[in-house]
């Protein structure tokens, strides 16, 4: 049975690899270049606009939520383990290069969210219960037809599959138990099924009560992190510049060999960089435009530019953080770090006790609002496939996944959850590149009109 289980791991790794390779991260970035172009950098000249609009209230509008409880919900679910585990590993592999083209992945990742925000605004649809949905398979199939509805299938489906088995549950689950355990001695099964109560009490109430707590904990959380890094950096002021000219130098040349770190080069660091960047803020995957279809909001290009600062919340600012800390620290060079670890060691290498505690409370709080986000993801995806009659039956089988969360700690399950996820950017790519007429024609009308 072990040898089976070696092989089918073996396998599934390969399969990953192939799912994550060159040609998804290309056609990724790429449909971010080919979308800035087309709409003049938008993301550039438009991004005041977008933060003005995001605490604008249309209650006279479609909807089931505002745009901003839509953009903390979209947000509980990209800030979350990848912000903290996901920046060190791809420094620790890729070198300081690999924050540019995190950087890099952000930029045009922000032009692929803006198109996604619209898309979901403007082919969105109400389900048997009156309530709003939207996303990648909606617009897949109203704006595309009929003919096209096996890949909205196959996106939803996918979602469903992320949603039960990986970033929605067991990855998240797994953080919050782990770093529970070290820093308090907590048990990671009791602390799973605690876990799997709350979310139950707060999925039973749909998109109006996980976009409630949404709404409050994620600025929260964000803000505690965003300041406890911002000290780190500042206490270390005098490193900021050689940091910096570190990370762009790093970016176009091969990384030396710096203690433990063996060195990289510039592939490893734009590979290791724009998969993390686009993990981090998922940027073209589909996710996020199931939760801003919900928006209170009439106007497609306004949730566009809503959307598009979630990217640059997650990426240009979160992200950047916590790699400015790993390196600015000096800890991404050692051999006996790793993940969390090497976050938390920048931590309290500074702030002692209190900046460790800091850490594990900012990754529970990112690991458990994406645990909320991904829930509404994947019942939207299901309600797609089964309707509104089973959606009690999604609901169970989520609560008993992340019930099992701390029993569990198969790889093999977390590389079917990264094979799953890096197949809903397919068909939602496909989409945004078939659409794209669309949104250019919707921008233009838009700001022409004002």
């Amino acid at each position: 049975m072990s040898t089976f289980f070696t092989h089918l791991e073996k396998i599934l790794s390969t399969v990953n690899d192939l799912v994550w390779g060159p040609p998804l991260l290309i056609l990724l970035v790429g449909t971010g270049i080919y979308l800035t172009l087309r709409l003049g950098l938008l993301q550039i000249l438009k991004l005041p606009k977008a933060f003005s609009l995001i605490f604008v209230h249309d209650e006279e509008h479609h909807g089931d939520i505002s745009s901003f409880a839509a953009l903390a919900t979209a947000l509980a679910a990209t800030v979350g383990t990848g912000n903290i585990v996901g920046v060190a590993t791809a420094i620790q592999a890729g070198g300081p290069g690999a924050l540019f083209w995190m950087w890099v992945a952000a930029f045009f990742g922000m032009a692929t969210k803006y198109a996604e925000g619209l898309l979901a605004i403007k082919y969105r649809t109400k389900d048997d219960n009156g309530e709003i949905s939207g996303g990648p398979m909606y617009y897949i199939l109203n704006g595309m037809g009929q003919k096209w509805r096996p890949l909205a299938i196959f996106f939803a489906l996918a979602g469903v599959l992320v949603a039960w088995l990986g970033i929605g549950t067991f990855s998240q689950v797994n953080s919050i138990t782990g770093s529970l355990k070290s820093s308090f001695g907590f048990a990671p099964q009791i602390v799973s099924v605690i876990i799997a109560i709350i979310v139950a009490f707060i999925i039973f109430g749909g998109i109006q009560s996980i976009s409630k707590v949404a709404e409050k904990v994620v600025p929260f959380m964000a803000g505690l992190y965003i300041l406890a890094a911002v000290l780190v950096i500042l206490l270390n002021s005098n490193q900021i510049l050689p940091t910096v000219a570190l990370v762009l130098e790093s970016a176009f040349t091969k990384s030396a060999a710096i203690g433990g770190f063996l060195g990289a080069s510039v592939q490893k660091a734009m590979q290791m960089g724009i998969a993390r960047g686009v993990f981090s803020n998922e940027s073209g995957l589909g996710s996020a435009p199931i939760a801003a279809a919900a928006a209170k909001t009439n106007e497609p290009v306004e949730q566009g530019l809503i959307s598009m600062t979630g990217t640059f919340i997650d990426t240009i600012i979160i992200c950047t953080l916590t790699g400015l800390t790993i390196l600015i620290t000096g800890v991404w060079t050692s051999d006996s770090l790793k993940g969390a670890d090497v976050t938390q060691a920048a931590f309290s290498g500074t702030f002692g006790a209190i900046g460790s505690f800091a850490l594990t409370i900012s990754l529970v709080l990112f690991a458990f609002t994406t645990i909320l986000g991904w829930s509404y993801y994947g019942e939207r995806c299901f309600e797609f496939l089964f309707g509104t009659k089973h959606i009690r039956i999604y609901r169970l089988i989520f609560i008993l996944m992340v019930a099992l969360g701390g029993f569990l700690s198969l790889h093999i399950v977390w590389t079917i959850a990264d094979i799953v996820n890096g197949l809903m950017a397919i068909p939602n790519l496909i989409a945004l590149l078939a659409l794209s007429p669309i949104v250019i024609k919707e921008t233009k009308m838009y700001f022409e009109k004002i």
